[in-house]
């Protein structure tokens, strides 16, 4: 939906991402996050909120089997990803280190200051392997030094600076919403907290934001590809409310995890673009990948691997894809324990939905429902001085005067929608027939069947696979892929891009 790099957080973090000191690459024990999480930097009282419950859908059934099996081959191929919670839990001024091989926090230096004095140990294992040293004053090959001294204590570590000020003053003030939101997102067979994680580490929840590449909103889709689905959606988008965007993030994402059949290179393609990833999952299936996870994987580390090694010269094999895409789909699910404990702990407010047939200023809002103007642009971050008509106005109450209720989430889906859903996650369709131009039949019928069903549900599904039909199947992204499958000389690339990375290691690639 956006072209690569353009989340403002996803950005600004991966940019300072450093090489990673090499270390074991061996699963962890299936050891639960929570452990690992730093103290909450809020507490609110707890809150709970009435939901509709899917966990019964078969649909969902099926996106949560698929979350699962996720989460498992991460435990093999990246365990540290859990490292990503505690980047947007502590503010802003600290270099984090963690654990590569379990994602633990191992300690925080500051980015000005003494950092053998003012180093923050969560292991005080490492402080031997720093005794004595002399730390090198440039920032950058500091934080590069000390990752090469505490690795081999640690199978090897992950640093970044933390971000906490992206995400926490704007969770004091939409955290009470993150249930509602879940519940949109599930409706569409998608688990809530894989995409509100998406959501916190592209915008911080906020409806407002804007990337230095112009993407905005809740999921950071760049502006020409919002205005194609404003043309394609039954009723006005406004893209600053994230309630508005919500169903579409979530609607995009099903559509793409149904194609992969996982969420992880799903999410890569909403970052780093499709044909990124088809690259990526190309050269995954030559190292001898097992399944589209499996090479999506392998894939993603040979591109870091060949950046590492020689990046011009390897630069039209990896093309655009780079630290910040490696890490996307890490980052997103290392944050999913956060959302479940922020849901827990911060009172959740419900969120009604009403779409007036005219046009309804901001005063008249007011005045109807007693909210202050600053409560209602809350709820609703677009609005200014009016609700269009034909726009959907965000309320913690319902009011009939503002138009019929469009809050589908707060009602159970009809058995057509769930009928539909349950079909399309169900897709029995290699990533190769996805991508032949004749399979957009196919998905023209199930967009169709979606719109027949008459339900808000309905239309966002049918409007989001137009989008993805159009994006999917233009010529230009479809002669790249062909083109790099067949190329003789990206063939010689690769395999010289293996012979380089077993000669540095000393050990075949795929026994990595």
């Amino acid at each position: 939906m956006r072209s690569p790099g353009a989340g403002q957080f996803a950005r600004s973090c991966l940019l300072l991402i450093l090489p990673l000191v090499a270390g074991a690459r061996q699963s962890t024990a299936q050891a639960g996050i929570a452990g690992h999480l730093p103290s909450p930097v809020i507490t609110l009282p707890a809150g709970t909120i009435e939901r509709v419950s899917l966990d019964e859908r078969r649909a969902f059934r099926v996106a949560r089997a698929r979350y699962d099996d996720d989460l498992a081959i991460l435990e093999r191929y990246r365990p540290g990803y859990r490292f990503w919670s505690h980047i947007f839990t502590i503010p802003d001024g600290s270099i984090a280190y963690g654990s590569q091989s379990d994602g633990r926090l191992l300690a925080t230096f500051p980015v000005r200051g003494d950092w053998l004095e003012a180093v923050r140990l969560r292991d005080t294992s490492i402080s031997l392997a720093l005794a004595g040293v002399r730390l090198d004053s440039n920032l950058n090959r500091r934080r590069d030094q000390v990752a090469e001294l505490i690795g081999p204590l640690v199978g090897g570590v992950i640093h970044n600076p933390t971000r906490g000020n992206f995400l926490l003053p704007k969770l004091e003030r939409y955290g009470g919403f993150l249930a509602e939101w879940g519940s949109i997102y599930e409706r569409f067979g998608v688990p809530g907290e894989i995409g509100l994680a998406q959501a916190m580490v592209e915008s911080g929840l906020d409806g407002r934001i804007q990337s230095e590449a112009r993407a905005l909103g809740f999921c950071q889709w760049l502006p020409a590809n919002w205005n194609r689905l404003k043309r394609l959606a039954h009723h006005v988008i406004e893209g600053y409310n994230q309630t508005t965007q919500a169903p579409y993030c979530a609607a995009y994402l099903t559509i793409l995890a149904t194609k992969y059949g996982s969420f992880i290179p799903a999410l890569s393609e909403h970052h780093a673009g499709g044909t990124n990833v088809g690259r990526t999952v190309i050269n995954g299936e030559r190292l001898g990948g097992k399944g589209i996870r499996e090479r999506y994987l392998l894939g993603s580390q040979f591109a870091l691997d060949l950046r590492e090694i020689a990046p011009r010269r390897y630069r039209d094999v990896y093309a655009t894809y780079g630290p910040r895409s490696f890490r996307y789909a890490e980052m997103v699910f290392g944050n999913t324990e956060n959302v479940r404990r922020f849901a827990s702990e911060i009172p959740q407010l419900r969120i009604y939905a009403m779409r007036p047939s005219r046009s309804i200023p901001l005063s008249e809002i007011t005045r109807r429902t007693g909210l202050s103007a600053d409560e209602v642009k809350r709820f609703n971050p677009a609005l200014v001085r009016q609700v269009p008509a034909g726009a959907d106005l965000y309320l913690p109450m319902y009011v009939e005067e503002f138009g019929k209720d469009v809050a589908f989430w707060h009602r159970e889906p009809t058995p057509e929608f769930s009928a539909v859903l349950n079909d399309f996650i169900r897709l029995n369709a290699s990533l190769d027939e996805w991508e032949d131009p004749a399979f957009r039949a196919v998905l023209r019928e199930f967009a169709a069947r979606f719109k027949e069903t008459g339900t808000e549900e309905g239309q966002v599904m049918s409007t989001a696979l137009h989008y993805v039909m159009d994006e999917m199947y233009s010529e230009r992204r479809l002669e790249i892929l062909e083109e790099y499958a067949q190329s003789e000389r990206i063939r010689i690339l690769f395999e010289q891009g293996v012979r380089d990375r077993e000669a540095l290691v000393g050990a075949p690639y795929a026994d990595r």
